[in-house]
């Protein structure tokens, strides 16, 4: 039974790099993905999917759920340990359902929690404008993925609620103290 953690956060939070170095620290027992690093790959791969992928994610938009769930499934069901975080989806209404949905006639993988790590958005663009990472770090760029991200969160929230999953973090800490605090409360739920 694969033990899934999902990781959402405004971009910028630092939940891609917590996760990682959480699952770096528990090689054994975890392993980490991404949806952005698994679409920008992908991408990079030059194959026709990466093309349409990049057609959305250029330009800050929402990569079309079909993709992203079977990019998402194929992933955890290759995973090479049982713990698996994912950080970066669900990242609106339509993928949580989809995702629920799939979930709920799926045997081999369980939803453990939610974690979202929280930041303002103030904190969030300064962390991104700052690293400038790709084409897709820009002001305007941000400011759309920004509100790709905050328009469906309340949904997001409300629903992980109800179901008694959703744990929130303050992401606007050392990252020392959120990764440890992230690490202590998936272990404590596996």
């Amino acid at each position: 039974m694969k033990r899934l953690f999902l990781i959402i956060g405004a971009p910028g939070s630092g939940k891609t790099t917590d996760a990682a170095m959480i699952a770096t620290r528990n090689a054994d027992l975890m392993v980490h993905y991404s949806t952005g690093d698994l679409l920008r790959d992908e991408v990079a791969s030059g194959s026709e999917r990466g093309t349409v992928i990049n057609s959305f994610i250029s330009k800050g938009l929402i990569v079309p759920i079909d993709i992203a769930i079977e990019t998402i499934v194929t992933a955890i069901k290759n995973a090479p340990n049982d713990v698996v975080l994912f950080d970066g989806y669900p990242r609106s209404h339509e993928q949580m359902n989809e995702l629920d949905k799939f979930l709920m006639n799926e045997t081999s993988i369980e939803l453990q929690s939610v974690i979202e790590v929280v930041v303002s958005e103030t904190v969030a663009r300064d962390r991104v404008l700052g690293r400038a990472r790709g084409a897709d770090d820009d002001e305007k760029v941000f400011n759309n993925r920004m509100k790709v991200y905050t328009d469906p969160l309340a949904d997001i929230q409300d629903f992980y609620t109800a179901k008694n999953i959703l744990h929130k973090i303050n992401g606007e800490r050392e990252i020392a103290s959120i990764v440890d605090e992230m690490e202590t409360f998936i272990k404590s739920k596996i």
